[in-house]
Parts: structure tokens; C-alpha cells; sequence
């Protein structure tokens, strides 16, 4: 129960944060937004107190440390895989067409109609 009500009070913070963003409408901008990052950070910091946000947070944290990990391609391995890719639509695409087209013929011959 506790739980819920964290998320519930997590998500009231995040809120009042927005409404406060409207609220402080004939204030500066800098305010307005200081209102807003405010209210992210209270409600970051209950949520994080749930055993669901620390859960999300330790995630978070591991997506983040595997992103890491991964070996990203080459330049001259992405323009490749790029034209490749292109290549094979253009193919594809050729493909359709040509069977687009036999299936107007055939259908114009089942009609009657003059192919």
C-alpha cells in the first residue's frame, strides 16, 4: 500500500510541477521553468524511495553501462551497409512493379478487355 502511495505522490509532484509552470504564467520564464524542473526532481526523488523506482533506476543504470559495450560501426561499414540497403529496395521496388504489372495484364485478359 505504501508503494501505491508513493507512486501516487510521485506522480502529484510531476504535476504540480506542470501546473505550476501555468500558474506562474505573468512570472519569467526562468521561474516557470525552475517550477517544473522542481517538481521533476521531487517526484524523481519519491519515486526513487519505491521499490519500484529503484528497480527503474538500477536498470537504467545497467541499460546504461551495456550501451557501452557495444562495438558501433565504422564509417566506411555504415555508407556500405547504407547502399546495400538501398540497393535492395530498388530492387524489391523493381520486383512489385513487374509483378504489378502481370497482374494488370492477367486480370485485363480474364475481363476481356484488350491487354
Amino acid at each position: 500500500m505504501t508503494e501505491k502511495i508513493k507512486l501516487v505522490l510521485s506522480l502529484l509532484l510531476l504535476l504540480a510541477g506542470v501546473v505550476g509552470f501555468y500558474w506562474l504564467a505573468d512570472q519569467a520564464l526562468v521561474l516557470r521553468i525552475l517550477a517544473v524542473i522542481a517538481g521533476m526532481m521531487a517526484a524523481s526523488f519519491v519515486f526513487w524511495m519505491s521499490t519500484l523506482g529503484k528497480s527503474s533506476f538500477a536498470f537504467a543504470a545497467e541499460s546504461w553501462l551495456e550501451a557501452r559495450k557495444v562495438v558501433w560501426p565504422s564509417r566506411k561499414e555504415t555508407i556500405q551497409t547504407t547502399l546495400v540497403v538501398f540497393a535492395l529496395v530498388l530492387l524489391v521496388a523493381a520486383f512489385l512493379w513487374v509483378v504489378d504489372i502481370g497482374f494488370l495484364w492477367m486480370v485485363k485478359m480474364l475481363m476481356g478487355r484488350d491487354a
